[in-house]
């Protein structure tokens, strides 16, 4: 009966902030949308997720914090290194046929995407004529994002992704170690754009060459992952590229269709010629 109660109040509170601020994630994955919010309320002291409504509801500050627990935000640099190694030797060979490109990082959290595309593409020769879009529903996660500073324990694990992902230079030589942080070349986001855009209810925005959305819609339910893979679809040129996280799949999308595997082993797709 506990559990029963906790679910009527949970949804309640996603209803809620829905309505009040407009983020919606009443089509994510209950599951995992409990779990975060479980963890939340402990955080704020509430014994139950109506008190945790009433807070987000009447407290406009507690909406930012609380956001920090439901949008997830773990990445690395050249996370998934083969991923990265597929996208620079399998899928670069194609851009390079583009005369400009625009890239898409969807849920690009605090960055670390976005930047080791950018640091793929100038070592490939391809980002004079690239820009990349990163976007993200949390502002917290943008402004990290724009601000390009990790913490320097980091660093190493970064370095040693972006060795196995086939870098052609060091790594050192797109950031600057101080105060026990690093901070990459302003260089590199010269060509970027981060933007507020939720896969959930915006619409496109943009033609692009290739989206990398990796281990995001693992976090909604079909109806909404299937929304998501259709704003891809219509955002890609044709013979275009996306990228999903390793655990993730085209294969229950009504929308797979417009879409052939490309690298099976890393998940990337290619949309078809004619569609």
């Amino acid at each position: 009966m506990a559990d029963k109660t906790d679910d009527i109040e949970l949804r309640l509170l996603l209803e809620a902030i829905f309505r009040k601020y407009h983020y919606d994630f009443r089509g994510y994955s209950m599951a995992s949308v409990k779990r975060r919010l479980t963890q939340a309320r402990d955080h704020f002291g509430c014994s139950t997720f109506s008190q945790l409504q009433d807070r987000v509801l009447h407290d406009s500050s507690v909406l930012p914090e609380l956001l920090s627990y439901l949008t997830v935000q773990v990445s690395e640099l050249f996370r998934d290194p083969d991923y990265f190694r597929a996208i620079r030797e399998q899928v670069v060979p194609h851009l390079r046929t583009y005369p400009s490109l625009k890239v898409w990082v969807a849920g690009c959290s605090a960055g670390e995407e976005l930047y080791s595309m950018a640091i793929l593409f100038r070592e490939e020769g391809l980002e004079e004529k690239t820009l990349f879009y990163g976007t993200d529903i949390n502002p917290d996660a943008l402004k990290r994002a724009e601000a390009g500073v990790y913490p320097l324990e980091r660093i190493p694990l970064f370095t040693e992704n972006h060795r196995k992902s086939g870098g052609k230079s060091s790594l050192s030589d797109y950031y600057t170690a101080a105060y026990g942080a690093a901070v990459f070349d302003k260089s590199l986001r010269q060509r970027a754009v981060f933007s507020d855009h939720s896969l959930v209810s915006d619409a496109v925005f943009a033609e692009v060459q290739l989206i990398s959305c990796r281990n995001v819609l693992i976090y909604f339910d079909l109806g909404i992952q299937d929304r998501a893979v259709g704003l891809f679809s219509d955002s890609l040129v044709r013979k275009g590229f996306l990228g999903l996280g390793a655990k993730e799949s085209l294969r229950f999308s009504r929308h797979s269709e417009s879409f052939v595997e490309f690298s099976r082993d890393e998940k990337i797709y290619q949309k078809r010629g004619t569609v």
